[in-house]
């Protein structure tokens, strides 16, 4: 590839700064795309994920731009939680992470994270990213216990599967690292076929 490429993460959430730390890739700049997710009349929930991956990446690309900089790779991520058709907020009050936690009690729920890759050719190439968690039936006790917490704050569905809430996952079927915020198949997969090649595939 001849001279290295300066590689972007257009999010700064340090969990997927950490997964893309396991794929042996650290970013040579970190720029938060801030925009408005709210889905779109009649938009599925996967549909939602990919369409923000790839509004997340066409923003910082045109930030770059206008600043002059070698845009390089950029990656962005967006993850998704949903219940049935019904996509769930990033809890940002505890009234709304009671409100999830209630909604996923005892029930299965899909977590869909999309990426999408621009290169510096300027091409936009995108995946999705699925698991499906299954919550216990939660008691008074325990949704208090998780709240108390404070894990929930800016979190989709209203909770983190890095921390307590694990313990009240009755099953996982997918990737975890997705539920984190990265799947790190689906994103080595993006970045060794578009160029960006990495060492290995995860373990």
């Amino acid at each position: 590839m001849g001279d290295r490429l300066i590689f972007t993460l257009a999010s700064a959430s340090p969990r997927r700064r950490e997964l893309l730390g396991r794929l042996g890739l650290t970013p040579d700049r970190i720029i938060a795309a801030d925009l408005d997710e709210a889905p779109r009349p009649g938009e599925s929930p996967e549909k939602l994920a990919v369409r923000l991956a790839e509004d997340k990446a066409r923003a910082v690309a045109a930030r770059l731009a206008a600043e002059g900089a070698a845009p390089g790779f950029i990656l962005a991520a967006d993850t998704v939680v949903a219940c049935g058709s019904r996509v769930l907020p990033k809890a940002e009050t505890e009234a709304e992470a009671r409100r999830c936690l209630a909604l996923l009690s005892g029930r299965r729920h899909r977590v869909l994270t999309g990426l999408a890759l621009i290169r510096p050719d300027g091409a936009l190439r995108s995946r999705l990213g699925r698991s499906t968690v299954t919550f216990k039936r939660l008691s008074a006790e325990e949704t208090a216990w998780y709240l108390a917490s404070g894990e929930w704050q800016g979190k989709a569905g209203g909770y983190a599967i890095q921390g307590r809430a694990e313990a009240l996952v009755r099953a996982l079927s997918g990737s975890h690292s997705n539920v984190v915020g990265l799947p790190l198949h689906e994103t080595w997969q993006l970045l060794n076929g578009n160029g960006l090649a990495l060492a290995a595939p995860p373990a």
